[in-house]
């Protein structure tokens, strides 16, 4: 019986509301709007470092060491703000590369902010987008993260159509999906199943 109910996949419906807000180019205004706010913050935080010294002048570097001194103060209590393996990997991965991860931090920053701002792959911008606001957030800096984290997460559900006014709209279609056989990118006709995003482009 097991083996028998082993061949069938199941496949849970997208829910009307849900498809509405991730799937329907009608609310592409809006994300343009979330796309726009979260990419201006991402891109003027890392020209902002571009053009600092102490982040990749040539004392490069020295900003990271601080704010990873800073972090490691907040590992103490019973209720501590970082814990201890986010505190290790501070302590023995990015304090001694700190210049490298100084170049790191304000590229990513930059290249988030240029993605979300062009509607250019704007689900894996949002995504690393949302990874770094995690880190920044494990070392214990709250400051305007939490609320960045939110819309890039929402960004990345909505990526058929968060990029619809923007690059998105006509990069995504003509790429197709990954992950299909027989191809890494290959695209589908409209129809049914493959979304609004590929036919609404014609």
């Amino acid at each position: 019986m097991a083996h028998e109910s082993s061949r069938y996949q199941v496949a849970i419906a997208e829910p009307p509301i849900s498809a509405f807000l991730f799937n329907d180019t009608r609310l592409a205004p809006f994300w343009l709007i979330v796309r726009l706010y979260a990419g201006y913050e991402w891109l003027m935080a890392g020209i902002e470092k571009l053009g600092n010294p102490v982040w990749t002048g040539p004392k490069a570097g020295t900003a990271i060491a601080g704010f990873v001194a800073g972090a490691l103060k907040k590992t103490t209590g019973d209720h501590p703000d970082v814990t201890g393996w986010y505190a290790a990997f501070l302590q023995g991965v990015v304090l001694p590369n700190a210049a490298l991860w100084s170049w790191l931090v304000t590229l990513g920053e930059i290249a988030v902010g240029i993605g979300l701002i062009l509607g250019l792959f704007t689900g894996i911008a949002a995504f690393f987008g949302g990874f770094m606001n995690a880190n920044y957030l494990l070392a214990g800096t709250v400051s305007t993260n939490p609320i960045l984290f939110i819309l890039a997460t929402w960004l990345v559900l909505a990526w058929r159509v968060a990029g619809y006014w923007g690059v998105d709209r006509w990069l995504l279609p003509a790429l197709g999906v990954p992950g299909h056989p027989g191809a890494l990118f290959r695209r589908r006709e409209a129809g049914p199943a493959s979304g609004r995003l590929a036919d609404a482009t014609r």
